[in-house]
């Protein structure tokens, strides 16, 4: 499966992407915070979601992994596509989209095109356990941007197999790397332990 692709942006709407990587081009839906991020660049790397349909293949591009997972968590919501999270993606930020749920702010949630009082309030039960305040776009940016992100990824892995929500580890680990930014994946592991 692909996971990104990174090359130079050859087309860009406010809905579509399309990147090309190798003299291949790469065409994805995209929302407006994506649109936005892409707008200053001619080359980026672009993280893709792939939905296999009986009757289309479609790609998803995000500009970041945070939004990505955003987009995951809420079409695993039931009555909820592609094209209603990526509506809510366009006109709210990650963070706005984790304070509404986790201020049960159906209001919020209801304003967005597409989605009824029952939908927002499907979409709050569902996801308040599993979103968790601080894990926006601002921690997890700065956690993917840091040098040693290969590191960052691979101990967030390890710990997230050991059983631990990739929330929570995703918190502990960035707390640990703004403590110790040259921490190694040993050193990583076992101070989340013990904060976990």
């Amino acid at each position: 499966m692909l996971d990104y692709v990174n090359g130079k942006i050859v087309e860009l709407t406010p809905t579509d992407i399309v990147v090309d990587c190798n003299g291949i081009g790469f065409h994805a839906q995209i929302s407006l915070q994506t649109y936005e991020q892409f707008e200053k660049v001619s080359d980026g790397k672009c993280y893709l979601h792939h939905v296999l349909r009986e009757d289309e293949e479609l790609f998803y591009g995000f500009a970041s992994k945070d939004e990505r997972e955003l987009f995951r968590l809420i079409i695993g919501v039931s009555g909820i596509g592609p094209g209603t999270a990526r509506m809510m993606l366009s006109s709210l930020t990650c963070n706005e989209i984790r304070d509404a749920i986790l201020g049960e702010d159906l209001n919020k949630i209801k304003g967005i095109k597409g989605i009824g009082l029952k939908t927002a309030q499907r979409l709050i039960l569902e996801l308040k356990d599993k979103v968790v305040k601080g894990e926006g776009a601002a921690a997890s940016n700065a956690l993917f941007a840091a040098p040693n992100n290969a590191v960052a990824d691979e101990a967030t892995a390890a710990l997230v197999m050991l059983g631990f929500t990739k929330a929570a580890v995703n918190k502990v680990v960035t707390a640990i790397l703004k403590d110790q930014p040259a921490a190694s994946v040993e050193t990583i592991i076992k101070l989340a332990l013990k904060k976990l």
